[in-house]
């Protein structure tokens, strides 16, 4: 194996069950709050947009939730997916250390997304439902959620974040030809969207604007309940499939990893990869998990943990997470996904903790380290994912300069090849590097709700 580029699984090796992290936490997780009482939010109140089954794995305790054979069937598609020796990497950077990716970009939709889609739309087909609204940044997730539900007859409405829908045409297409319907938002569809547009007409839009107007779609219509893409913990539950795959791909490398790194918008392909060797790192064993963020939103790095809403209107559950504020707009860089005010709160206590570290990085330093994958292993990455790439070569660095011989595992969350125009933006040199002043940062967090006694 030492000689592999590549370590595949069979089909049989497919993870049977999901892993929640909720039971190995260090501490509980503070209760979601109901955005009007303020008070711990029971299973009543999710129910008007989303199904039972998935309000109870948001809330469960128990470890381990089997995977329904329809999920597992789909699943197989792509699944499993392989992790690869970055060997050209490895040679280019001249480190002794070893680097591996899991590559989620070989499913249908080219990211890891669909392995939540695909769940999400079962359990809303069985539970009646016509129809699922959601918002994309990128358009991963929305191309994730439109090929699920052509899978399962469902009706799918996407409010795209309206720079990335202008900035990722192809994206927009590709959600098409699966058959949704995608606005770019804020739209005046929605009371959300409209009042937006009345205070800014020239807003690029950002996810907690496209959320509010997914989430008052699905409350306003019966037929119809929201799907997310990532935050909630029965998301980051879904893509444990993930990490657990490459748990045993590394095993069977006789490869014990140090370091594992995944970019962090909301938090689902990060945790995903990262949450089953959480347990590892609690019992003992030396593990160094990084999330990597955008510097123009720098949610982990620079926010508050604090309790505040998922989106810009207030309509979702009060969480408590890092977030640089529910009014806080990122500005249009290309990493489309990574523009999102907070993170999952599951991701978010593990940080608090010191368990997981954050880092962020600007936009020309992610497009060099892109553009030298690129060059050396052949696939283009999405700007996301560069976040997670750009980490690993610092990495990789660092071991050339101690010699020391760490595994680096990082995951590749999926491809650029409807990134073009970003990559086409880096090589004219056209991309800004922001980074916020504190003022602007403590402007937003002023706006956080007054959670009394919390």
């Amino acid at each position: 194996m030492t000689e592999s580029y590549k370590i595949n699984l069979d089909e049989t090796d497919l993870p049977q069950a999901w892993y929640n992290i909720q039971p190995d936490l260090p501490k509980p997780l503070p209760p979601y709050l109901h955005p009007a009482t303020r008070q711990p939010l029971g299973p009543k109140d999710l129910s008007a947009i989303f199904p039972m089954a998935l309000i109870e794995q948001e809330m469960t305790q128990e470890r381990w939730i089997a995977i329904p054979d329809e999920v597992r069937n789909i699943y197989r598609l792509w699944r499993p997916t392989p992790l690869r020796r970055a060997r050209r990497l490895e040679a280019a950077l001249n480190t002794p250390a070893r680097i591996y990716y899991k590559d989620e970009s070989v499913s249908p939709a080219g990211s890891h997304k669909p392995n939540t889609a695909v769940a999400q739309a079962y359990y809303n087909k069985a539970a009646g439902i016509r129809r699922l609204a959601t918002e994309t940044g990128a358009g991963q997730w929305g191309s994730a959620l439109a090929l699920a539900c052509n899978f399962f007859g469902l009706e799918c409405t996407v409010y795209m974040v309206k720079v990335s829908y202008y900035q990722k045409p192809y994206r927009r297409s590709l959600m098409q030809i699966w058959g949704a319907a995608v606005y770019p938002s804020p739209t005046e569809l929605t009371n959300a969207g409209r009042q937006i547009l009345a205070k800014d007409p020239e807003t690029s839009g950002s996810l907690g604007i496209a959320i509010s107007e997914a989430v008052e779609d699905a409350a306003t219509h019966e037929d119809t309940n929201y799907s997310l893409g990532s935050v909630l913990n029965h998301v980051l539950l879904h893509q444990t499939v993930v990490g657990l795959e490459a748990k045993k791909q590394l095993a069977l490398a006789g490869e014990e990893p140090d370091i594992l790194i995944g970019c962090v918008g909301g938090g689902s392909n990060f945790a995903g990869f990262v949450f089953p060797f959480v347990p590892d790192k609690l019992k003992g064993k030396e593990r160094r998990f990084i999330g990597v963020e955008p510097t123009a939103c720098p949610t982990l790095t620079r926010g508050a943990y604090a309790y505040d809403f998922g989106d810009t209107a207030g309509l979702t559950p009060l969480i408590l997470m890092h977030t640089l504020g529910h009014s806080f707009v990122p500005p249009g860089i290309h990493a489309g996904g990574l523009r999102y005010h907070g993170d999952a709160p599951l991701l978010s206590l593990l940080v608090h903790e010191k368990i997981i570290e954050a880092r962020a990085y600007a936009q020309n330093p992610v497009f060099d380290a892109a553009r030298l994958f690129a060059r050396t292993e052949g696939i283009v990455p999405a700007p996301e994912t560069a976040h997670a790439i750009k980490a690993a070569v610092d990495e990789a660095g660092r071991c050339r300069e101690t010699g020391e011989e760490k595994c680096v595992v990082f995951n590749y969350s999926g491809h650029g090849h409807f990134d073009l125009a970003a990559y086409d933006a880096y090589l004219e040199g056209k991309l800004e590097d922001m980074e916020h002043s504190d003022e602007v940062l403590r402007q937003a967090l002023r706006e956080l709700p007054q959670i009394h006694g919390r």
